[in-house]
């Protein structure tokens, strides 16, 4: 058997190390974007984000309430771009009525994929200024069908009176759909239950809220924001 000659087995071994294959680098896990999760709970709340989140926000809200739509304003780009994607804090949504037009919205926001429920909630509170108005000009005859009546009825006649059909067909929802929605009974009959919860945490107003189970003196964001932190920062304390 012929000897190759050193060189030849340097450069035979250099050879085959080049032409070897190279492994792959592990990928980490893609990190996952919690904002993008929407489950409803058992009495018909809305919840976005980590279900295990350290940090857990409720809030109690009514369409109707000016406060309600000022909060979110300032609370929903906070939250959504920021706590809920990094799984830091979830948020439930949870209704208080006032009155037939909060009821109506609130079915109607329940009207349709469960999974957009945030996109009609956002909806109806960034143009509340223009629903409330219309409202707030109806003749005595049409306030006459909006609290007379059979339920369903009256709130057919707040959602034509205040262009609700026509916010609902944007999202492919349909008259018809949307009188069946209003029609729900199994969902007003959660939206009972949302409030017999709120009332029995003693909330008498919106907006309300409540951090990991307990009732916050707190209605606008910046107290609720400074409750978060405040909460954020005694949690990583006890970690050290």
């Amino acid at each position: 058997m012929k000897t190759l000659p050193l060189a030849a087995l340097i450069a035979c071994a250099a050879l085959s190390i080049a032409a070897a294959p190279k492994k792959a680098a592990p990928t980490a896990p893609a990190a996952t974007n919690w904002a993008a999760r929407v489950e409803t709970m058992a009495n018909g709340s809305h919840r976005l984000g980590n279900p295990e989140a350290p940090v857990k926000l409720v809030e109690y809200v009514s369409y109707t309430c000016p406060h309600c739509a000022h909060f979110h304003k300032e609370a929903d780009p906070v939250l959504r771009l920021t706590l809920v994607p990094k799984g830091q804090v979830s948020v439930t949504v949870t209704n208080f009525l006032r009155n037939p037009l909060d009821l109506t919205v609130a079915m109607l926001t329940n009207c349709g994929d469960p999974k957009r429920f945030f996109v009609r909630h956002s909806a109806f509170f960034a143009s509340q200024e223009q629903w409330l108005a219309k409202a707030q000009a109806a003749n005595a005859e049409q306030q006459r069908r909006w609290y007379q009546g059979e339920m369903p009825a009256r709130m057919r006649a707040i959602a034509s009176d205040l262009g609700f059909y026509d916010k609902m067909a944007s999202w492919g929802i349909g008259r018809a759909q949307a009188d069946a929605c209003l029609a729900n009974q199994p969902m007003l009959d959660k939206l009972k239950a949302q409030q017999a919860e709120g009332a029995a945490l003693g909330i008498e107003g919106t907006p309300s809220f409540t951090l990991d189970g307990e009732l916050l003196d707190a209605h606008d964001w910046a107290s609720v924001s400074k409750a978060i932190t405040e909460k954020v920062a005694r949690q990583r304390a006890g970690n050290i």
